[in-house]
């Protein structure tokens, strides 16, 4: 191939054009002249309104997931904090709850020992201020144990009343506490007195109340007569309320009655009891009989 036919001219890349440092010198005049022609005559601000118009929907689309982002995270923040605070708020409650319970409690334990204080001077026995522990175990039996014993001077058949009446009867006693038989239970017993007529009978624990025993079909008992300690066993103080008439079934069949009654202290709510000393207990010792003496007989024999 001969040399002629080549092409000799250089490639793009290769090829020169003006000189850099015309090119700078250029397009500095340029930027100078436009930054002086815009300072005075104000000639691209309106290619700046155009721009800035046609770029406006653009930038609010490209700002949309930053405020998604901004707002969401602001949302989870807020939520959290208003989660924490709605807890905190509910702690609060509950505390406030248990306070309130609290003082309503402590304000019905102080009405119960003023009423039990109120008792006190109208007994004319010795008593003692005792706590309702706990329910005895055993189901069949309606018993409390008090939070006091031999060691504090209780003794076996001491009476327990309450600000309302009687409760019930010491029946064993421990060192430190003592077991309590209520009238309820189906074993206790008491004599009582009715206040309307002053007719004395005897009053039995049953499984739901009281009821009276062998009384006569005719017997003067109405409903709402009111039993109280008649006083005659020796036990407890007479005039203390002991239960109501509820209801009195007189039976054509039968020449006994069932009069129903309701203990007038109600063991369940209960918390705070007077022990009091047995009557007996207090009673003058009776006296010795003195020794008899011998009368002397007839002499026997005539007068000398």
């Amino acid at each position: 191939m001969s040399l002629g036919t080549l092409d000799r001219t250089p490639p793009p890349f290769f090829r020169q054009g003006p000189s850099a440092l015309t090119k700078l010198t250029f397009f500095s005049a340029l930027a100078l002249l436009l930054m002086v022609a815009d300072t005075r005559f104000q000639i691209t601000q309106p290619v700046r309104a155009v721009i800035a118009t046609v770029l406006h929907p653009i930038e609010r689309t490209l700002l949309v997931p930053v405020a998604a982002w901004e707002g969401g995270s602001d949302y989870l923040v807020g939520l959290q904090k208003a989660l924490t605070q709605a807890d905190a708020a509910r702690r609060d409650l509950a505390r406030q709850a248990e306070r309130s319970l609290r003082l309503e409690q402590v304000e019905a334990d102080n009405r119960r020992l003023r009423a039990l204080l109120d008792l006190r001077p109208a007994l004319t026995v010795r008593s003692l201020a005792a706590e309702v522990l706990y329910d005895a175990p055993d189901a069949f039996s309606r018993k409390v144990i008090i939070d006091r014993g031999a060691t504090h001077g209780v003794a076996i058949a001491s009476p327990v009343v309450n600000e309302a009446g009687v409760l019930g009867q010491v029946t064993r006693v421990y060192p430190l506490s003592s077991e309590v038989t209520l009238l309820n239970d189906k074993d206790a017993a008491i004599p009582v007195l009715n206040t309307r007529n002053q007719v004395r009978s005897a009053a039995f624990g049953v499984r739901n109340g009281m009821e009276l025993r062998f009384m006569a079909g005719n017997a003067d008992v109405q409903v709402g007569d009111l039993l109280s300690t008649s006083g005659v066993d020796g036990i407890y103080p007479p005039g203390l309320p002991v239960a109501r008439v509820t209801l009195v079934d007189r039976k054509i069949d039968t020449s006994f009655a069932r009069i129903v009654l309701e203990p007038v202290a109600l063991s369940d709510a209960v918390r705070y009891v007077l022990v009091l000393e047995p009557v007996g207990m207090q009673m003058p010792a009776k006296p010795e009989a003195e020794p008899e003496v011998p009368k002397p007989g007839p002499r026997k024999g005539g007068r000398r």
